[in-house]
């Protein structure tokens, strides 16, 4: 089920379960992980892509792994808000995905993520090599933290 609201998201995940972040690459798909405290995002890792029954299922395999119980997915908007090729493309992952394994999912602004980390990356010296095997993983992690930060916002109003 697709939520739009990460207040929703929060609410739907069981005490004990934590929240998956993705970064949908082309490439790749970057994974990070909260605590079930849904406080704190973590990178986790970087799934090269293949087909997507293969995805899928390292994906499903990694969620029952470490007891996950939602998504929340970078939607790759352009910079004024429109949807162009990627978050179609994300969108279309989502849908495929809940039809082999229904949760819920929140689709998040991602806008600048990749970014944003990169940037983090360089002013920490960090070679082009090593960024190219954790930005992915980094932005999945920033884009839930996003999300984990509008829950807490949230819950400090509640």
């Amino acid at each position: 089920m697709i939520l739009s609201d990460p207040a929703e998201l929060a609410l739907a995940v069981n005490k004990g379960e934590r929240l998956f972040g993705l970064d949908l690459g082309e490439k790749t798909i970057g994974l990070a992980l909260s605590d079930v405290m849904l406080t704190v995002a973590t990178p986790l890792e970087t799934i090269a892509r293949r087909k997507f029954a293969i995805d899928s299922d390292v994906l499903i395999g990694l969620i029952k792994k470490h007891i996950v119980g939602g998504l929340v997915v970078g939607l790759p908007l352009n910079m004024n808000a429109t949807e162009g090729p990627a978050a179609q493309s994300a969108r279309a992952f989502v849908r495929n995905f809940l039809a082999k394994h229904d949760m819920p999912v929140l689709m998040w602004d991602e806008r600048l993520s990749t970014a944003a980390v990169t940037r983090t990356l360089l002013e920490a010296d960090v070679s082009r090599e090593r960024r190219a095997q954790v930005v992915d993983k980094m932005a999945a992690a920033y884009i839930l933290q996003g999300a984990l930060d509008f829950i807490a916002r949230g819950r400090d109003r509640a």
